[in-house]
């Protein structure tokens, strides 16, 4: 298929469902310090007590909304493909994106694993284009079928004409 003949449309694969345990470590991460340090100073720092408890307060409701929500809709949005002729992601939960990476495009595939996802067992995909957007990152899946994905782009566009530009 020509390049041309690529269309933007939902990939069809989802990510592991491991990944919504990952993805709310992150957010309980990102939200327990702060809270933490609230709580710590309103209890230390009596002057400013009921502000310090205040913003507390603010940072529990909205963090614990955060992290009930967000990995569960990142969860449902998150997809991906890959094809002979090109990959489809689709992420984000508030500010979602649909790309495509035709195979003669592609420049570089890199897997990563942070310390978390190494807990869970997942890798994530990056696939590096000539694109002004950004490389496309395919995040949540299960380390074996991450190798096995490089695995695939490598051949698929080695054998695929073209300069990746």
């Amino acid at each position: 298929m020509a390049e041309e003949g690529l269309r933007l449309r939902p990939p069809r694969n989802r990510v592991e469902r491991r990944a919504i345990a990952w993805w709310t470590v992150q957010a309980l991460l990102l939200v327990v310090p702060p809270l933490v340090v609230l709580l710590v100073l309103g209890a230390l720092l009596p002057p400013a007590r009921f502000w310090l408890l205040l913003g507390a307060l603010v940072v529990l409701v909205l963090g614990a909304a955060y992290v009930v929500v967000m990995p569960q809709w990142r969860f449902r949005v998150h997809r991906w493909e890959v094809t002979e002729d090109a990959v489809y992601t689709a992420a984000g939960w508030l500010l979602q994106e649909w790309r495509i990476a035709p195979m003669s495009r592609i420049q570089t595939v890199d897997t990563a694993r942070g310390p978390i996802q190494q807990v869970f067992g997942l890798s994530s995909v990056t696939v590096t284009t000539a694109s002004a957007a950004g490389p496309l990152s395919i995040d949540g899946l299960d380390h074996r079928q991450a190798r096995e994905i490089v695995e695939q782009l490598t051949a698929t566009t080695q054998a695929t004409p073209g300069d990746a530009t």
